[in-house]
């Protein structure tokens, strides 16, 4: 009889799978797997030895595994490149900030958007990741932190991949990390990241979790979009700031609208008077990301002079913006690129 894995099921499906053991069964193994990190069911000692030896024999826990990982020189950036059952690998980041432990996470294997400044559409898609493998992502960087007496505060969904396109999936999971048997993190203090899936940004709406939605823009305009952005001949401007106006209309939440400055391509002055023109009137920030090169791309970072240019333009036009604090160049810290380069 193949064994099968626990990891990643919901304590109701818990108590289906284990039935006929009394329902607290569930709730304590729940508890040993997702607070506490514990993949052996010998060390689950509040379990009766013969328990124990039973469920082994029928199930496994386990994590994704660890293939490589990579540390800043500041020590604040940890890149982790994890290994699921079928051999399919994914970047998982950790961001040591003064305001605590933010990890980006992997939604698929692969990306199929095919943004041409990005690593991690370089092999295409393989396929989405489940709601029990993105956990596993958190949990694995979890254990990590708890040997030095620390947790993950926030979340990102904004590592390889489109979230919104496996919509079913990033919604479970966010329902499972937001119980009080796992995480409990509070859905304030997730973040998840599109390109702009018009349609499944109203089903996040229809959802009514209170998470931040974040909307790769990257252009002003909807033919410089499209050329760097092949999804915006689905999904063009107009459509995306509509759906990210009524996110924010419904929700009272900020967006935040995502602009990767590339050198002598949508850095200029010009391209920061168009984007506070479009953004005019909208409940929303500007996240400025100066790119990170990748090797395949042909795209280089703005010059200092230019970004900050564009950051005043932007401010002084009543725009809310930052500039995003460069964290872990040194470790390949562009979406995709570990995963690329192995």
């Amino acid at each position: 009889m193949k064994k099968k894995n626990l990891f990643g099921l919901t304590l109701e499906e818990l108590e289906t799978e284990l039935s006929p053991l009394p329902k607290f069964r569930a709730k304590q193994i729940a508890a040993w797997i997702y607070q506490r990190g514990v993949t052996s069911f010998d060390e689950m000692n509040d379990l009766s030895k013969n328990l124990r030896g039973e469920l082994a024999e029928k199930y496994f826990v386990q994590l994704p595994q660890l293939v490589k990982q990579l540390d800043s020189t500041d020590n604040l950036t940890t890149k982790f490149l994890l290994k699921f059952d079928d051999g399919a690998t994914v970047e998982t980041v950790l961001m040591r900030h003064d305001y605590g432990n933010s990890i980006c996470i992997s939604s698929q294997v692969g990306c199929a958007m095919g943004c041409k400044f990005c690593a991690s559409t370089l092999k295409g898609l393989d396929r989405n990741l489940t709601a029990g493998e993105m956990l596993g992502e958190i949990i694995f960087v979890q254990n990590f932190l708890r040997v030095v007496n620390q947790k993950v505060d926030t979340l990102v969904i904004m590592g390889t991949g489109e979230p919104l396109v496996n919509f079913d999936n990033v919604i479970k999971m966010l329902r499972l990390l937001h119980k009080d048997y796992t995480l409990g993190l509070s859905y304030r203090k997730v973040t998840i990241s599109t390109c702009g899936i018009v349609p499944a940004i109203r089903r996040l709406i229809d959802e009514q979790i209170p998470v931040t939605l974040s909307i790769s823009l990257h252009a002003p305009t909807n033919k410089l979009r499209s050329e760097i952005m092949p999804i915006n001949s689905a999904f063009n401007l107009k459509e995306v700031l509509k759906a990210g106006a009524e996110y924010a209309e419904v929700t009272g939440r900020r967006v935040t609208y995502e602009y990767i400055l590339l050198g002598g391509v949508n850095d200029t002055e010009e391209h920061a008077r168009q984007l506070a023109k479009i953004l005019d009137g909208q409940l929303a920030n500007v996240n400025l990301i100066p790119v990170n090169p990748v090797i395949e791309r042909n795209f280089k970072p703005p010059t200092h002079n230019a970004s900050q240019k564009f950051f005043h333009f932007l401010l002084t036009h009543g725009i809310n913006v930052t500039i995003r604090k460069e964290m872990g160049a040194d470790v390949n810290a562009a979406c995709g690129q570990l995963r690329a380069n192995s």
